[in-house]
């Protein structure tokens, strides 16, 4: 339902206020969820509780289906109009985000898909590169 919805695992973590790794171990099948871990699923993604219950074979309900389709398409026309340099291109997806508001007041709140950060040249360093380890500390967990 989260990838149907198009919410990350990241934005589902803060949503629900648990770890990505929690997201994933809620999300197995064999997951044994309490009521209230569903009910937080149901605000996190906006979706009623049955459509959480519903086997993974089962289809999505058709309003919960064009909901996610909506969302897709307003983070679509919210990319294009952060990126958009001509004037012309502008209007049009201004014009598109608007119309998509009209039909579904909510998706104001959506945002653009995520830019993918600058990539680094060779000369860059990351962040791993500005911390220290003493010796000691990496041969550590190398035995371990």
């Amino acid at each position: 339902m989260r990838k149907e919805q198009g919410v990350s695992l990241r934005t589902a973590a803060r949503r629900l206020g648990i770890t990505s790794s929690q997201v994933r171990d809620e999300e197995e099948e064999t997951s044994d969820l309490l009521l209230s871990q569903l009910y937080r699923w149901s605000q996190a993604l906006d979706v009623p509780v049955q459509d959480l219950l519903d086997e993974p074979e089962c289809d999505l309900s058709a309003p919960i289906r064009e909901r996610a389709q909506l969302v897709r398409v307003m983070k679509s026309a919210k990319a294009i109009l952060e990126r958009a340099k001509e004037p012309s291109i502008r209007i049009m997806a201004e014009t598109l985000v608007n119309q998509l508001n009209d039909i579904m007041p909510e998706l104001s709140d959506v945002n653009a898909w995520n830019n993918v950060g600058q990539r680094r040249s060779l000369d860059d360093l990351g962040r791993t590169a500005e911390r220290s380890f003493s010796e000691e500390s990496v041969i550590r967990s190398m035995r371990d």
